[in-house]
């Protein structure tokens, strides 16, 4: 970390709240490669301010981008590099540790690399779950990605008991239905897993029913996040031959995209 300054007198902090609001612009957008370029120019900033806190926010941004557009090396040296920053900032007790390995662990999960995925999210858990402060969607967030972390290595009840702690934490959250509508899915997932599709047929066509009315809600903004879910979401439908709806959500996502 000698690229960074010491002094903290000479630190020059990023705005944070602007970089991830733009951030959120490119992606409604879907303009990956301006978001890539918005995310490199702060993380260069931070890192001649010398503000470390800023770098590990960027840091955490870029992992999650490099999730959605699949650069498994770029994930996972920018996981590397916030790790490193959590213990030069001795943050590794805090709840921005547990944002950072919950972020890393989704990150895993998407490469496959599922035994390094749920031990991080082991070292998140009790640092969520003993903070006060902890807000209902980051528990929600914990418990659903790590459940399908589980369901991967075939830790069926665990993750149906999570499943349903991320359902319960979401409902608590204001348009949260965005998120429980993913879950359902997951779950849905989870059952044929579990049992075969012929035996847990009615039960994921039951989840499949809620996830279609929880994304319908009327008073869910339909903004660049509704149109990522619904975008997300659609290939699920088709799989279980909801084909109608997994064309309005494609349409619904596109008509987003063109007007953002």
């Amino acid at each position: 970390m000698s690229e960074y300054l010491e002094s903290h007198a000479a630190i020059r902090p990023i705005p944070q709240q602007r970089v991830i609001e733009k951030m959120n612009a490119y992606m409604s957008r879907r303009d990956y490669a301006g978001a890539e370029r918005h995310l490199l120019y702060w993380l260069a900033e931070a890192r001649s301010g010398g503000d470390l806190r800023g770098a590990l926010m960027v840091y955490n941004e870029l992992v999650g981008h490099y999730r959605k557009t699949g650069e498994r090396e770029k994930a996972l040296e920018s996981a590397g590099a916030a790790l490193a920053l959590l213990k030069k900032l001795d943050f590794e007790g805090t709840i921005s540790a547990g944002t950072t390995y919950v972020n890393i662990a989704t990150m895993l999960n998407a490469f496959g690399e599922n035994e390094r995925s749920l031990a991080l999210f082991e070292r998140a858990r009790p640092l969520y779950e003993q903070s006060e402060v902890t807000q209902p969607q980051l528990l929600g967030g914990l418990y659903n990605n790590m459940a399908l972390t589980c369901t991967a290595l075939g830790r069926y009840d665990e993750a149906q008991t999570l499943y349903e702690m991320a359902l319960s934490r979401m409902a608590r959250v204001p348009n949260g239905e965005l998120e429980m509508a993913v879950t359902c899915l997951n779950q849905a997932n989870l059952l044929e897993a579990r049992d075969g599709m012929e035996a847990a047929e009615k039960g994921i066509y039951a989840l499949m029913d809620r996830a279609a009315v929880l994304l319908h809600d009327e008073k869910l903004p339909r903004d660049g996040y509704y149109a990522f879910v619904c975008e997300k979401c659609a290939p699920t439908f088709e799989y279980y031959g909801y084909f109608a709806e997994a064309e309005a959500l494609k349409e619904e996502a596109e008509r987003i995209y063109a007007g953002t």
